[in-house]
């Protein structure tokens, strides 16, 4: 046990076996009286830690797995004062994201699930309303939009189609009224001074 200097507040708990953390530490804020900010539980097979987070009132607020000062495999987050209800799940490999980002409305219906690769956004996105439509289709490359997309209204009736090339629309886009096609335009758009040039 360690206390914060000139102070009675624990600043860590925990037990060490020939100078390694072993089981459950906890850890303390300089203002969290009996309420630890932090768990870690060491593996005593491999070098992952378990890590909690929790608020002021005790909830947990996030949880996890750590290799070192890394994060790896699924962590959880959650709503605000309900450790019950997700708010989003996050996949790591060597702290980059890596798999499927999901985020959550209070009622529980998906928000957002983004697909990640190597920490950047490498592939579908999908967006939801509150009631669970989804309202927007994309895929990512590299962080940059790139591929088909599609936006929907609230109603699931398409509103837009069209390709994006490294994060700009690219190609014939149709534009849609009462679900069926109403316009048309080709990007990227040309200047009247282009045009001209012609």
């Amino acid at each position: 046990m360690k206390h914060y200097e000139n102070s009675d507040q624990i600043r860590y708990q925990g037990t060490f076996e020939h100078g390694k953390e072993v089981g459950v530490f906890k850890f303390y804020l300089p203002d969290s009286k009996d309420q630890p900010k932090a768990t870690k539980e060491f593996s005593s097979e491999n070098d992952s830690v378990q890590v909690t987070y929790f608020n002021s009132k005790g909830k947990v607020t996030s949880e996890g797995k750590m290799i070192g000062e890394n994060r790896e495999g699924k962590w959880k987050y959650y709503q605000k004062n309900q450790e019950d209800k997700l708010l989003m799940v996050e996949n790591y490999s060597g702290d980059k994201l890596e798999g499927w980002k999901i985020v959550y409305f209070p009622n529980g219906e998906v928000t957002e699930k983004t697909l990640y690769e190597n920490g950047m956004k490498n592939g579908e996105q999908y967006i939801y309303s509150e009631e669970g439509q989804l309202l927007q289709h994309y895929h990512y490359k590299k962080d940059q939009l790139h591929g088909p997309s599609k936006v929907y209204n609230g109603y699931g009736e398409l509103l837009s189609s069209g390709n994006y090339k490294n994060g700009l629309r690219d190609g014939e886009w149709t534009f849609y009224k009462e679900d069926q096609p109403d316009s048309t335009e080709v990007y990227p758009i040309k200047r009247n001074s282009d045009r001209h040039e012609e």
